[in-house]
């Protein structure tokens, strides 16, 4: 059984920064993209940024400059460094991941549970 155990999110003030952190456990093959996604009150999840397994991103108009992702492989794990935060980036994190296992073997999208980011004075 896949699992995706997210952490880092919390309060924090604009212009702040916070890092958060997703790692995949479980009988896994390989891991294809991760990223994360956010979903804001009332709005609908939306892509923040992504990361293949070569390491190519692409990021939400909204978050360039300001979010780094980065993967290590080797913990199966995923980042999401997010700087010069903003009161509209406000919203649940969620990690998702692209992975082949023994009962996916053409891989599926798995979906963390989420971590809140609340960024206010």
């Amino acid at each position: 059984q896949v699992q995706l155990v997210e952490s880092g999110g919390g309060l924090v003030q604009p212009g702040g920064s916070l890092r958060l952190s997703c790692a995949a456990s479980g009988n896994i093959f390989s891991i294809r993209a991760m990223g994360w996604y956010r979903q804001a009150p009332g709005k609908q999840r939306e892509l923040v940024a992504k990361i293949t397994s070569s390491g190519s991103t692409n990021y939400a108009d909204s978050v360039k400059g300001r979010f780094t992702i980065s993967r290590d492989n080797a913990k199966n794990a995923v980042y999401l460094q997010m700087n010069s935060l903003k009161p509209e980036d406000t919203a649940v994190y969620y990690c998702n991941v692209d992975m082949i296992t023994p009962d996916d073997p053409y891989g599926m999208n798995y979906w963390g549970k989420g971590t809140l980011v609340t960024v206010s004075s």
